[in-house]
Protein backbone atom coordinates (compact mmCIF):
# COMPACT_ATOMS: atom_id res chain seq x y z
CA UNK A 1 0.00 0.00 0.00
CA UNK A 2 1.16 3.49 -0.78
CA UNK A 3 1.11 6.05 2.01
CA UNK A 4 -1.33 8.78 0.86
CA UNK A 5 0.44 11.33 3.09
CA UNK A 6 3.84 10.78 1.47
CA UNK A 7 4.93 13.55 -0.89
CA UNK A 8 4.32 12.72 -4.48
CA UNK A 9 7.46 12.35 -6.55
CA UNK A 10 7.02 13.82 -9.99
CA UNK A 11 8.84 12.12 -12.86
CA UNK A 12 11.58 14.21 -14.49
CA UNK A 13 10.24 16.54 -17.10
CA UNK A 14 11.58 15.71 -20.51
CA UNK A 15 11.68 18.57 -22.97
CA UNK A 16 9.33 17.84 -25.83
CA UNK A 17 10.96 16.88 -29.07
CA UNK A 18 9.35 19.79 -30.88
CA UNK A 19 11.02 22.21 -28.40
CA UNK A 20 14.47 20.70 -29.05
CA UNK A 21 13.85 20.87 -32.77
CA UNK A 22 12.73 24.49 -32.42
CA UNK A 23 15.92 25.41 -30.54
CA UNK A 24 18.04 23.69 -33.18
CA UNK A 25 16.12 25.48 -35.91
CA UNK A 26 16.65 28.82 -34.14
CA UNK A 27 20.39 28.19 -33.91
CA UNK A 28 20.55 27.17 -37.55
CA UNK A 29 18.48 30.21 -38.53
CA UNK A 30 20.75 32.52 -36.48
CA UNK A 31 23.83 31.09 -38.18
CA UNK A 32 22.18 31.47 -41.57
CA UNK A 33 21.31 35.10 -40.83
CA UNK A 34 24.93 35.82 -39.86
CA UNK A 35 26.22 34.24 -43.06
CA UNK A 36 23.73 36.13 -45.24
CA UNK A 37 24.50 39.37 -43.42
CA UNK A 38 28.23 38.85 -43.92
CA UNK A 39 27.78 38.14 -47.64
CA UNK A 40 25.60 41.23 -48.04
CA UNK A 41 28.19 43.37 -46.23
CA UNK A 42 31.09 42.15 -48.38
CA UNK A 43 29.18 42.60 -51.65
CA UNK A 44 27.90 46.07 -50.70
CA UNK A 45 31.37 47.06 -49.46
CA UNK A 46 32.79 46.03 -52.82
CA UNK A 47 30.45 48.36 -54.69
CA UNK A 48 31.05 51.21 -52.23
CA UNK A 49 34.81 50.66 -52.47
CA UNK A 50 34.69 50.81 -56.27
CA UNK A 51 32.65 54.01 -56.06
CA UNK A 52 35.23 55.56 -53.72
CA UNK A 53 38.00 54.54 -56.11
CA UNK A 54 36.21 56.29 -58.96
CA UNK A 55 36.09 59.40 -56.76
CA UNK A 56 39.86 59.19 -56.24
CA UNK A 57 39.72 57.91 -52.64
CA UNK A 58 41.39 54.57 -53.23
CA UNK A 59 43.81 54.97 -50.31
CA UNK A 60 41.29 53.65 -47.79
CA UNK A 61 38.47 52.75 -50.17
CA UNK A 62 38.04 49.11 -49.20
CA UNK A 63 38.21 49.65 -45.43
CA UNK A 64 35.87 52.66 -45.59
CA UNK A 65 33.58 50.68 -47.90
CA UNK A 66 33.48 47.97 -45.25
CA UNK A 67 32.63 50.52 -42.56
CA UNK A 68 29.75 51.95 -44.60
CA UNK A 69 28.43 48.52 -45.65
CA UNK A 70 28.63 47.14 -42.12
CA UNK A 71 26.66 50.08 -40.73
CA UNK A 72 24.01 50.03 -43.48
CA UNK A 73 23.39 46.26 -43.49
CA UNK A 74 23.47 45.93 -39.71
CA UNK A 75 21.13 48.89 -39.15
CA UNK A 76 18.77 47.79 -41.92
CA UNK A 77 18.60 44.23 -40.63
CA UNK A 78 17.81 45.43 -37.13
CA UNK A 79 15.30 48.09 -38.23
CA UNK A 80 13.38 46.30 -40.97
CA UNK A 81 13.53 42.70 -39.76
CA UNK A 82 13.70 43.48 -36.01
CA UNK A 83 16.56 41.06 -35.48
CA UNK A 84 18.72 42.16 -32.52
CA UNK A 85 22.38 41.26 -32.93
CA UNK A 86 25.87 42.08 -31.76
CA UNK A 87 28.79 43.07 -34.01
CA UNK A 88 30.29 40.03 -35.71
CA UNK A 89 33.81 39.87 -34.27
CA UNK A 90 34.53 36.77 -36.34
CA UNK A 91 34.57 38.86 -39.52
CA UNK A 92 37.21 41.20 -38.12
CA UNK A 93 39.30 38.23 -36.99
CA UNK A 94 39.10 36.77 -40.49
CA UNK A 95 40.18 40.12 -41.91
CA UNK A 96 43.08 40.28 -39.49
CA UNK A 97 44.21 36.79 -40.50
CA UNK A 98 44.21 37.70 -44.21
CA UNK A 99 45.98 41.03 -43.73
CA UNK A 100 48.44 39.47 -41.30
CA UNK A 101 49.35 36.82 -43.85
CA UNK A 102 49.80 39.42 -46.59
CA UNK A 103 52.12 41.43 -44.37
CA UNK A 104 54.06 38.38 -43.21
CA UNK A 105 54.87 37.34 -46.77
CA UNK A 106 55.97 40.90 -47.60
CA UNK A 107 58.37 41.47 -44.69
CA UNK A 108 62.09 41.07 -45.32
CA UNK A 109 63.63 39.06 -42.48
CA UNK A 110 67.07 40.61 -42.89
CA UNK A 111 65.62 44.04 -42.13
CA UNK A 112 63.47 42.73 -39.27
CA UNK A 113 66.46 41.16 -37.50
CA UNK A 114 68.30 44.49 -37.50
CA UNK A 115 65.56 46.25 -35.52
CA UNK A 116 66.54 44.86 -32.09
CA UNK A 117 68.54 48.01 -31.34
CA UNK A 118 65.38 50.08 -31.83
CA UNK A 119 63.33 48.28 -29.17
CA UNK A 120 64.09 50.80 -26.35
CA UNK A 121 62.87 53.66 -28.55
CA UNK A 122 59.74 51.71 -29.51
CA UNK A 123 58.99 50.98 -25.85
CA UNK A 124 59.43 54.68 -25.05
CA UNK A 125 56.98 55.65 -27.81
CA UNK A 126 54.45 53.10 -26.57
CA UNK A 127 54.75 54.41 -23.01
CA UNK A 128 54.36 57.98 -24.31
CA UNK A 129 51.04 57.11 -25.94
CA UNK A 130 49.89 55.25 -22.83
CA UNK A 131 50.80 58.07 -20.43
CA UNK A 132 49.33 60.73 -22.71
CA UNK A 133 46.09 58.74 -22.87
CA UNK A 134 45.99 58.64 -19.07
CA UNK A 135 46.67 62.38 -18.77
CA UNK A 136 44.00 63.20 -21.37
CA UNK A 137 41.58 60.90 -19.55
CA UNK A 138 42.27 62.68 -16.25
CA UNK A 139 41.66 66.19 -17.56
CA UNK A 140 38.69 65.08 -19.63
CA UNK A 141 37.08 63.38 -16.64
CA UNK A 142 37.39 66.63 -14.69
CA UNK A 143 35.94 68.59 -17.62
CA UNK A 144 32.98 66.26 -18.17
CA UNK A 145 32.43 65.54 -14.46
CA UNK A 146 32.77 61.78 -14.97
CA UNK A 147 34.85 59.33 -12.98
CA UNK A 148 38.52 58.93 -13.86
CA UNK A 149 38.25 55.29 -14.94
CA UNK A 150 35.63 56.15 -17.56
CA UNK A 151 37.83 58.95 -18.87
CA UNK A 152 40.92 56.74 -19.03
CA UNK A 153 39.12 53.86 -20.76
CA UNK A 154 37.69 56.28 -23.32
CA UNK A 155 40.98 57.98 -24.20
CA UNK A 156 43.65 55.26 -23.94
CA UNK A 157 44.42 53.76 -27.39
CA UNK A 158 43.25 50.18 -27.36
CA UNK A 159 40.79 47.64 -28.67
CA UNK A 160 37.22 48.99 -28.79
CA UNK A 161 35.62 45.81 -27.48
CA UNK A 162 38.20 45.34 -24.70
CA UNK A 163 37.83 48.90 -23.39
CA UNK A 164 34.03 48.71 -23.51
CA UNK A 165 33.99 45.33 -21.74
CA UNK A 166 36.24 46.67 -18.97
CA UNK A 167 33.88 49.62 -18.55
CA UNK A 168 30.97 47.20 -18.25
CA UNK A 169 32.83 45.09 -15.67
CA UNK A 170 33.32 48.17 -13.49
CA UNK A 171 29.76 49.47 -14.08
CA UNK A 172 30.96 52.56 -15.94
CA UNK A 173 29.46 54.41 -18.91
CA UNK A 174 29.99 51.69 -21.51
CA UNK A 175 28.15 53.51 -24.29
CA UNK A 176 30.29 56.62 -23.92
CA UNK A 177 33.55 54.64 -23.81
CA UNK A 178 32.54 52.77 -26.96
CA UNK A 179 31.57 55.99 -28.75
CA UNK A 180 34.87 57.77 -28.02
CA UNK A 181 36.96 54.72 -28.92
CA UNK A 182 34.96 54.13 -32.09
CA UNK A 183 35.22 57.77 -33.17
CA UNK A 184 38.98 57.71 -32.51
CA UNK A 185 39.46 54.54 -34.53
CA UNK A 186 37.32 55.71 -37.45
CA UNK A 187 39.10 59.07 -37.55
CA UNK A 188 42.51 57.39 -37.65
CA UNK A 189 41.72 54.98 -40.49
CA UNK A 190 40.07 57.77 -42.49
CA UNK A 191 42.62 60.55 -41.97
CA UNK A 192 45.97 58.73 -42.00
CA UNK A 193 45.64 57.40 -45.60
CA UNK A 194 44.96 60.96 -46.75
CA UNK A 195 47.89 62.39 -44.79
CA UNK A 196 50.18 59.58 -45.98
CA UNK A 197 49.12 60.31 -49.57
CA UNK A 198 48.53 56.66 -50.42
CA UNK A 199 48.75 56.41 -54.22
CA UNK A 200 45.35 56.13 -55.84
CA UNK A 201 43.81 55.50 -59.19
CA UNK A 202 40.41 56.29 -60.64
CA UNK A 203 40.73 53.69 -63.40
CA UNK A 204 38.02 51.17 -62.58
CA UNK A 205 39.06 48.75 -65.33
CA UNK A 206 42.65 48.42 -64.09
CA UNK A 207 41.40 47.97 -60.53
CA UNK A 208 39.07 45.12 -61.50
CA UNK A 209 41.69 43.43 -63.70
CA UNK A 210 44.17 43.49 -60.82
CA UNK A 211 41.67 41.67 -58.60
CA UNK A 212 41.05 38.83 -61.05
CA UNK A 213 43.08 35.69 -60.26
CA UNK A 214 46.05 34.95 -62.49
CA UNK A 215 46.21 31.73 -64.45
CA UNK A 216 48.82 30.23 -62.10
CA UNK A 217 46.33 30.33 -59.21
CA UNK A 218 44.14 27.88 -61.10
CA UNK A 219 46.72 25.08 -60.84
CA UNK A 220 46.31 22.31 -58.26
CA UNK A 221 49.67 22.98 -56.62
CA UNK A 222 49.03 26.65 -55.96
CA UNK A 223 45.52 25.89 -54.74
CA UNK A 224 46.86 23.36 -52.23
CA UNK A 225 49.56 25.80 -51.15
CA UNK A 226 46.99 28.55 -50.56
CA UNK A 227 44.71 26.21 -48.60
CA UNK A 228 47.64 25.04 -46.45
CA UNK A 229 48.74 28.60 -45.72
CA UNK A 230 45.22 29.69 -44.72
CA UNK A 231 44.81 26.62 -42.49
CA UNK A 232 48.18 27.23 -40.82
CA UNK A 233 47.28 30.88 -40.21
CA UNK A 234 43.93 29.93 -38.67
CA UNK A 235 45.57 27.36 -36.37
CA UNK A 236 48.28 29.84 -35.35
CA UNK A 237 45.66 32.48 -34.58
CA UNK A 238 43.67 30.00 -32.47
CA UNK A 239 46.77 28.92 -30.55
CA UNK A 240 47.85 32.51 -30.00
CA UNK A 241 44.40 33.41 -28.69
CA UNK A 242 44.56 30.58 -26.14
CA UNK A 243 48.00 31.83 -25.05
CA UNK A 244 46.53 35.34 -24.57
CA UNK A 245 48.83 36.93 -27.16
CA UNK A 246 47.62 40.50 -27.92
CA UNK A 247 45.72 40.63 -31.24
CA UNK A 248 46.73 37.02 -31.92
CA UNK A 249 44.52 36.81 -35.02
CA UNK A 250 46.70 39.49 -36.61
CA UNK A 251 50.24 38.92 -35.36
CA UNK A 252 50.30 35.09 -35.42
CA UNK A 253 49.49 34.96 -39.19
CA UNK A 254 52.36 37.43 -39.68
CA UNK A 255 54.64 34.83 -38.09
CA UNK A 256 53.22 32.17 -40.42
CA UNK A 257 54.06 34.33 -43.42
CA UNK A 258 57.53 35.06 -42.05
CA UNK A 259 58.37 31.41 -41.42
CA UNK A 260 56.86 29.90 -44.55
CA UNK A 261 59.98 30.13 -46.74
CA UNK A 262 62.74 29.78 -44.08
CA UNK A 263 61.17 26.61 -42.71
CA UNK A 264 61.23 25.04 -46.17
CA UNK A 265 57.50 24.88 -46.85
CA UNK A 266 57.77 26.95 -50.03
CA UNK A 267 60.41 24.59 -51.48
CA UNK A 268 58.36 21.57 -50.46
CA UNK A 269 55.27 22.80 -52.31
CA UNK A 270 57.41 23.80 -55.29
CA UNK A 271 58.74 20.24 -55.46
CA UNK A 272 55.29 18.69 -55.77
CA UNK A 273 54.39 17.12 -59.13
CA UNK A 274 51.63 19.71 -59.51
CA UNK A 275 54.25 22.46 -59.35
CA UNK A 276 53.40 25.24 -56.87
CA UNK A 277 54.94 28.71 -57.04
CA UNK A 278 58.00 29.03 -54.76
CA UNK A 279 57.53 32.81 -54.31
CA UNK A 280 54.13 32.68 -52.61
CA UNK A 281 51.93 35.72 -51.94
CA UNK A 282 48.23 36.06 -51.23
CA UNK A 283 45.95 36.69 -54.23
CA UNK A 284 44.99 40.39 -54.52
CA UNK A 285 41.30 39.57 -54.12
CA UNK A 286 41.89 38.03 -50.69
CA UNK A 287 43.82 41.13 -49.63
CA UNK A 288 40.83 43.28 -50.61
CA UNK A 289 38.43 40.97 -48.74
CA UNK A 290 40.69 41.25 -45.70
CA UNK A 291 40.51 45.05 -45.79
CA UNK A 292 36.72 44.96 -46.20
CA UNK A 293 36.30 42.62 -43.23
CA UNK A 294 38.41 44.93 -41.07
CA UNK A 295 35.92 47.70 -41.81
CA UNK A 296 32.62 45.85 -41.51
CA UNK A 297 32.89 45.27 -37.76
CA UNK A 298 33.56 48.98 -37.19
CA UNK A 299 30.43 49.78 -39.20
CA UNK A 300 28.44 47.30 -37.14
CA UNK A 301 29.63 48.99 -33.95
CA UNK A 302 28.40 52.32 -35.32
CA UNK A 303 25.00 50.82 -36.16
CA UNK A 304 24.82 49.19 -32.73
CA UNK A 305 25.65 52.42 -30.85
CA UNK A 306 22.91 54.17 -28.87
CA UNK A 307 21.15 57.09 -30.52
CA UNK A 308 23.86 59.70 -31.06
CA UNK A 309 22.96 63.35 -30.55
CA UNK A 310 25.00 66.33 -31.68
CA UNK A 311 25.88 67.18 -28.09
CA UNK A 312 27.11 63.64 -27.42
CA UNK A 313 29.15 63.66 -30.61
CA UNK A 314 30.63 67.05 -29.75
CA UNK A 315 31.65 65.76 -26.32
CA UNK A 316 33.30 62.73 -27.91
CA UNK A 317 35.22 64.82 -30.46
CA UNK A 318 37.16 66.60 -27.70
CA UNK A 319 39.09 63.55 -26.38
CA UNK A 320 39.52 62.21 -29.91
CA UNK A 321 41.15 65.48 -30.98
CA UNK A 322 43.39 65.44 -27.91
CA UNK A 323 44.37 61.80 -28.53
CA UNK A 324 45.17 62.56 -32.16
CA UNK A 325 47.31 65.49 -30.99
CA UNK A 326 49.11 63.16 -28.60
CA UNK A 327 49.86 60.89 -31.55
CA UNK A 328 51.35 63.82 -33.45
CA UNK A 329 53.44 64.73 -30.40
CA UNK A 330 54.68 61.14 -30.14
CA UNK A 331 55.57 61.20 -33.84
CA UNK A 332 57.52 64.42 -33.27
CA UNK A 333 59.43 62.77 -30.40
CA UNK A 334 60.24 59.81 -32.65
CA UNK A 335 61.43 62.18 -35.38
CA UNK A 336 63.72 63.96 -32.92
CA UNK A 337 65.21 60.77 -31.46
CA UNK A 338 65.64 58.71 -34.64
CA UNK A 339 66.69 59.08 -38.28
CA UNK A 340 63.23 57.95 -39.43
CA UNK A 341 61.31 60.15 -41.83
CA UNK A 342 58.08 61.89 -40.86
CA UNK A 343 55.75 59.39 -42.57
CA UNK A 344 57.34 56.45 -40.73
CA UNK A 345 57.03 58.29 -37.41
CA UNK A 346 53.38 59.09 -38.17
CA UNK A 347 52.49 55.48 -39.00
CA UNK A 348 54.28 54.31 -35.85
CA UNK A 349 52.65 56.85 -33.53
CA UNK A 350 49.10 56.82 -34.94
CA UNK A 351 46.93 56.14 -31.86
CA UNK A 352 45.07 53.06 -33.03
CA UNK A 353 44.42 50.78 -35.97
CA UNK A 354 47.57 48.64 -35.96
CA UNK A 355 46.50 46.38 -38.88
CA UNK A 356 45.42 49.41 -40.91
CA UNK A 357 48.63 51.40 -40.28
CA UNK A 358 50.81 48.42 -41.15
CA UNK A 359 48.75 47.87 -44.29
CA UNK A 360 49.33 51.49 -45.35
CA UNK A 361 53.07 50.97 -44.85
CA UNK A 362 52.85 47.83 -46.99
CA UNK A 363 50.90 49.65 -49.70
CA UNK A 364 53.57 52.35 -49.83
CA UNK A 365 56.40 49.81 -49.39
CA UNK A 366 57.60 52.15 -46.66
CA UNK A 367 59.48 50.68 -43.65
CA UNK A 368 57.02 47.80 -43.30
CA UNK A 369 59.25 45.89 -40.89
CA UNK A 370 59.78 48.89 -38.62
CA UNK A 371 56.10 49.85 -38.53
CA UNK A 372 55.12 46.22 -37.81
CA UNK A 373 57.66 45.88 -34.99
CA UNK A 374 56.63 49.20 -33.46
CA UNK A 375 52.94 48.31 -33.33
CA UNK A 376 53.70 44.90 -31.83
CA UNK A 377 55.83 46.50 -29.11
CA UNK A 378 53.18 49.15 -28.49
CA UNK A 379 50.41 46.58 -28.13
CA UNK A 380 52.52 44.64 -25.63
CA UNK A 381 53.28 47.82 -23.65
CA UNK A 382 49.62 48.89 -23.53
CA UNK A 383 48.21 45.45 -22.71
CA UNK A 384 50.80 44.75 -20.02
CA UNK A 385 50.35 48.20 -18.46
CA UNK A 386 46.55 48.32 -18.69
CA UNK A 387 45.86 46.43 -15.40
CA UNK A 388 48.08 48.88 -13.50
CA UNK A 389 46.43 51.86 -15.20
CA UNK A 390 42.96 50.56 -14.31
CA UNK A 391 44.01 49.97 -10.71
CA UNK A 392 45.47 53.48 -10.43
CA UNK A 393 42.36 55.11 -11.91
CA UNK A 394 40.08 53.06 -9.64
CA UNK A 395 42.21 53.91 -6.60
CA UNK A 396 42.10 57.64 -7.35
CA UNK A 397 38.33 57.43 -7.90
CA UNK A 398 37.95 55.68 -4.54
CA UNK A 399 40.02 58.31 -2.75
CA UNK A 400 38.07 61.16 -4.33
CA UNK A 401 34.78 59.45 -3.51
CA UNK A 402 35.89 58.86 0.10
CA UNK A 403 36.73 62.55 0.47
CA UNK A 404 33.21 63.38 -0.70
CA UNK A 405 31.62 60.73 1.53
CA UNK A 406 30.60 58.48 -1.38
CA UNK A 407 31.14 54.72 -1.46
CA UNK A 408 31.83 53.22 -4.89
CA UNK A 409 32.71 49.73 -6.04
CA UNK A 410 35.85 49.29 -8.10
CA UNK A 411 35.51 45.54 -8.65
CA UNK A 412 32.67 43.30 -9.58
Amino acid sequence: MTDPTAPRIEPPIEPPEDTIEAIAADLESSLGVKVLRAIAEVVLAGFIGLALIMLGLSGGAWILGGVAAGALVFYGDRTWFHRPALPNKTLRKMGQVLIGLAIGFSIRQSTLSSLSSQIPVLVLLGMTLLVSGGVIGYFYSRLEKVDLLTGVLATTPGNIGVMASIAADYSKNTAFVSLVQLLRFTTIIAVIPLVAQVPHTTDLRSTLSALLPDAHWLTLGNGLELAAVLAAAALAAQLGTRLNIPVATFFCPILVGLGFAPLGFADWFAGLPSGADASFSLPPLLKVVGQILLGTTIGEYWANSPRITLSTLARAIIPVTLTFSAGLLTAAIAKALTPWDWLTCLLIAAPGGSPEMIWIALTLQHDVELVTASHLVRLLVINLSLPGLIWLASYIDSRLAAQQGIVIHTEQ
